[in-house]
């Protein structure tokens, strides 16, 4: 990253910023996604633009950019202490057919499991 960027994304407050650059500039980001991302996670206090990034790049492309989201979304489920915003990653990341695969999906994603417990800790 840059320095002129760094120096822009240093007035990120909230996440949003950084989440306008990624979103304006998905063609040309991909070199520098960890670093967005860690900004990302160092400002957003309560995950609404964790959660909203990884919603984005999971819809641009998910295997390309699957280490960051699994990054941002591990990070939106410890900052969303009052479960505002990860329960729109369900069917976002884990498809509208989640509530048939839950016992698959449980076993096999750590951050599916966690978000599914903090959402539903009896199950549905």
């Amino acid at each position: 990253m840059d320095e002129n960027l760094k120096k822009t994304l240093s007035k990120d407050t909230d996440g949003l910023l950084t989440y306008e650059y990624i979103a304006n500039h998905i063609n040309s980001c991909y070199e520098i996604i960890d670093d967005l991302v860690d900004n990302m996670i160092n400002v957003d206090k309560n995950g609404q633009f964790l959660v909203s990034a990884a919603r984005y790049l999971t819809a641009i492309d998910r295997e390309k950019y699957s280490t960051a989201i699994n990054r941002l979304i591990a990070s939106a489920i410890e900052k969303d202490r009052e479960h505002r915003y990860i329960g729109d990653l369900l069917q976002s990341i884990w498809g509208s057919d989640y509530t048939e695969r839950i016992e698959e999906l449980n076993s096999s994603d750590d951050n599916f499991r966690r978000i599914y417990k903090r959402l539903y800790p009896k199950g549905i």
